[in-house]
């Protein structure tokens, strides 16, 4: 089964519209649907903006039986020239940038408790041919020039606020993660939040368009 983890209704409608739901069910707080879509067994859970909400419905989809955990949606890009608008990324490694023991014991920002690296990596199926790129995690949206020189120390490409947290509880339970974004607005083009209210529609199309073939590529 595979367990789709999305944060936003508008996201997750994008699959739930070509689904044959045969269940519906909550667990850990989090709505379930489950039936089938492009032929393949899936449980989709709307978890919600942020890490906890994100870890939580990873949490949901794990119990209902997923054996691989997909997570799709907007995110934004931190660089113009590896990030466009509307293009789909494959996440190949992804860190909590708000998430820093820096001043406890020395490790570099994002390093979980009990990891020896900062980024965790990502299932990156031979059958999904998207270009490859880095996500910092972090429970905020902003144009903090901070954060994003943070973001790009850390050799990060994208931001979001879920799928660090995805990939721990992944990590943890020992289901392959795979996560694909579509860019909806990229630092230094405007305001971030005034870019994804134009473009999030079109970014959302764009991963609707590549669905089948997302699913597929998991096998």
């Amino acid at each position: 089964m595979i367990g789709c983890v999305i944060a936003m209704d508008r996201e997750a409608e994008l699959l739930l519209d070509q689904m044959e739901v045969e269940n519906i069910k909550t667990m850990y707080g989090k709505t379930l649907h489950i039936g089938r879509a492009f032929g393949h067994e899936v449980a989709l859970v709307t978890c919600g903006v942020g890490k906890v909400n994100a870890a939580a419905g990873a949490c949901a989809a794990i119990s209902a039986g997923a054996d691989v955990v997909l997570n799709f949606g907007a995110a934004g890009g931190l660089k113009p020239e590896n990030t466009e608008v509307g293009e789909l990324y494959l996440i190949e490694k992804t860190v909590q940038y708000d998430f820093d023991l820096h001043e406890i014991n020395g490790v570099p920002v994002g390093t979980l408790d009990g990891e020896t690296e900062n980024f965790l990596p990502l299932f990156c199926p031979a059958g999904l041919d998207f270009p490859r790129r880095a996500l910092g995690t972090g429970d905020r949206f902003d144009d903090s020039p901070i954060d994003h020189a943070l973001l790009l120390s850390l050799g990060c490409d994208v931001r979001d606020m879920e799928a660090g947290a995805i990939a721990q509880v992944c990590k943890y339970a020992g289901v392959p993660f795979v996560s694909i974004k579509a860019i909806s607005d990229v630092y230094g083009s405007g305001s971030t939040t005034e870019q994804f209210r134009k473009n999030c529609k079109l970014a959302l199309l764009n991963l609707k368009a590549h669905l089948k073939e997302i699913l597929e590529g998991l096998e």
